[in-house]
């Protein structure tokens, strides 16, 4: 029970859980007003509108920055972490998605084609990467929700 208390305590590890948990449900109301559908996919799923994984990152380098000083080698790990996983969130991840619609798009012409519609079960997931407008407003999430806590 003591390391339960000790995690919910650490004022960084709390800060990027809220921003994480707020881009998420930030994404599922756009989501929902966008579609007029509740996705529960969304509140935990990766892909849209903010990047939640910015937002965890970009509060955990601000919110180290804050606790142990921008001069810190904390910091530097924290910030250089929040560049990597935004670079790939945009690039590697996004590219991914691209594929997979793609993807999805020739499976379903295969489909009709031979008709036969369960030539392949499952669809791959679309939603992995971000555009660059989702990463920065993740980002600017993120430090906002460092900055005032």
């Amino acid at each position: 029970m003591t390391i339960i208390k000790e995690l919910l305590s650490n004022y960084i590890l709390m800060t990027c859980a809220i921003a994480w948990a707020a881009a998420q449900i930030i994404k599922t109301l756009l989501n929902f007003f966008m579609t007029k559908t509740f996705s529960a996919e969304r509140l935990i799923g990766a892909g849209g509108m903010p990047s939640a994984h910015s937002a965890f990152v970009c509060s955990l380098a601000v919110s180290t920055g804050k606790r142990c000083g921008v001069e810190s080698p904390m910091f530097a790990i924290a910030a250089a972490l929040a560049v990597v996983v935004m670079y790939d969130a945009m690039g590697v991840r996004r590219a991914a998605g691209e594929q997979a619609k793609t993807i999805n798009i020739l499976t379903e012409a295969l489909e009709s084609t031979l008709g036969n519609p369960n030539l392949v079960t499952d669809e791959l997931k679309e939603f992995l990467g971000h555009t660059p407008i989702e990463v920065i407003a993740g980002a600017l999430l993120g430090i906002l929700i460092a900055l005032i806590r």
